[in-house]
């Protein structure tokens, strides 16, 4: 699947800065491309509206060459659920559930059975080295444990596309070469889009796009 970005600007507001310049890219597959570029020049922001959860003011998000960013709510939605995957600076999970419950939500939400899911979110766990932690809660792993099952989550759906926000950007640098590392290993099937101000992110990425 082919993720490309053609004359792209996007402002919050009417009369507010635009951002990206009519930005037109395309992003490799089976590459990770991490997203740089000074505070305030939206990468963040860039990740939603390929994330089809903003968007464009100008322009279009171009999934196979269709364009998918001014489709109706519903339609972008079940994309986001079949096709892409997402993981946060923060890993954002929910304290009250288990590490496996967040892992399968993505893949529950998208209508798979429960016992498959199960299956394969332990999997994913125990392919990320935390299998032993797949029934304890989030307060009872670390952050980089915590990050490396939010890299389970995204891979849940098996997406076309994954986009990663500061996924390091808390994390110690052993940590931080651990998640590199499970997102890099995903890139051979997938496109991975992070937006970093990690150096180390940056020189373990196959291509850089500066904003």
């Amino acid at each position: 699947m082919t993720l490309a970005v053609q004359e792209l600007r996007f402002a919050y507001t009417r009369g507010a800065e635009e951002l990206f310049e009519g930005l037109s890219h395309t992003f490799a597959r089976g590459a990770v491309t991490a997203l740089t570029g000074p505070s305030g020049r939206g990468k963040s922001t860039l990740l939603y509206v390929l994330g089809l959860m903003l968007t464009p003011t100008v322009g279009a998000v171009l999934l196979d060459g269709a364009d998918v960013s001014a489709l109706p709510d519903a339609d972008r939605a079940g994309l986001r659920a079949r096709r892409l995957g997402f993981v946060f600076q923060d890993s954002a999970l929910d304290p009250t559930r288990t590490v496996l419950d967040a892992v399968i939500e993505p893949a529950l939400y998208a209508g798979a059975r429960l016992a498959p899911a199960r299956e394969r979110g332990r999997a994913l766990l125990a392919d990320l080295g935390l299998g032993h932690r797949a029934d304890h809660r989030p307060g009872e792993i670390s952050g980089g444990q915590g990050q490396r099952v939010a890299v389970a989550r995204a891979l849940m759906g098996d997406p076309d596309v994954i986009l990663a926000d500061e996924p390091t950007g808390n994390l110690d640098r052993e940590n931080a070469g651990t998640v590199l590392a499970a997102l890099r290993a995903s890139a051979a099937e997938r496109t991975v889009v992070i937006a970093t101000h990690d150096p180390f992110v940056m020189e373990q990425a196959e291509h850089v796009l500066a904003l």
